[in-house]
Parts: structure tokens; sequence; C-alpha cells
């Protein structure tokens, strides 16, 4: 199969382009039913990129990445993308090259800060309100004292 092309990531601010350099793929036999064919093909597409040293990524989002799929790299900052879906390999391959445009996407956009906010006076006042009328229920259930 030749060489897919390169990868272009945009979210309207910023935009990443991932030569195929740095991307390494290989093609295994796929699992599961299909008779002969699947015993003959290797249509199974693994994509290897390797997040944490790449030179093509801005640190802000490589840093967001890292934090997002951290449970998914290997021990030397390695994320594995296979697809198996479909019976031939270059379908395959571009739905690896999808689910790896989601992931940097998501890493492109930065979380939104968190505005402070009080909570109301009345909310305060019907939760102590509550705490008093469930404390006098239980009051009432004790034994009368003489």
């Amino acid at each position: 199969m030749p060489r897919p092309r390169s990868l272009h990531v945009t979210d309207g601010r910023r935009d990443v382009t991932i030569p195929s350099e740095a991307l390494e793929w290989q093609f295994v036999r796929s699992s599961g039913p299909g008779g002969q064919h699947v015993n003959r093909t290797s249509s199974k597409a693994m994509l290897r990129f390797v997040v944490a040293g790449s030179p093509h990524l801005p640190d802000d989002v490589r840093g967001r990445i890292l934090t997002a799929i951290r449970s998914r790299l290997t021990a030397d900052g390695a994320l594995i993308i296979t697809s198996q879906e479909h019976r031939d390999q270059p379908r395959n391959a571009a739905e690896c090259l999808a689910k790896l445009s989601a992931i940097v996407r998501r890493g492109l956009t930065p979380p939104k800060r968190r505005r402070a906010t009080r909570v109301p006076k009345s909310a305060v006042r019907n939760r102590l309100d509550a705490k008093k009328r469930r404390g006098q229920t239980k009051q009432l259930r004790q034994r009368p004292t003489d």
C-alpha cells in the first residue's frame, strides 16, 4: 500500500500538520469472521504516533493530548491506534487517521476557564431550614423526658 498522506488538523483558530514521516504504519491480519479472505490478507491498520517527543505539535497542545490519553500511551510516549472495521486497508487506514485527527482536534481547543460563583443567600437559607426541619423530625422520635 502506498504511504498515507500527512495529517492536517484545524479547529478554526489554529492548525497542525503532522507529516507522513511521523506516522508509522503496520498492517496485520484482522480478527473475526470472514472465511479465507481474513486469513490471507492483512487488512487491519495499526498507526503509531509518538506524541511525547513530537516536534509537530505545539507545547500546549501536546500537554493537553498527553493528559487526555495518558492511559493509552506506551512506555516511550507513543499512541497506537488500530482499525479493523472494514475489509480493506485504505478504509482502515483512513479510519485510523480520523481517530488521530479527533484526538489532536480535542487537544487544540483549550479548556474553558471556570468562573467563580457564589451560592445565593436563598439557597443557603433553604438548606439550613431543611436541616432544622429534619432535626426537629428526629427529635420528635425520641422518648419523652420528664
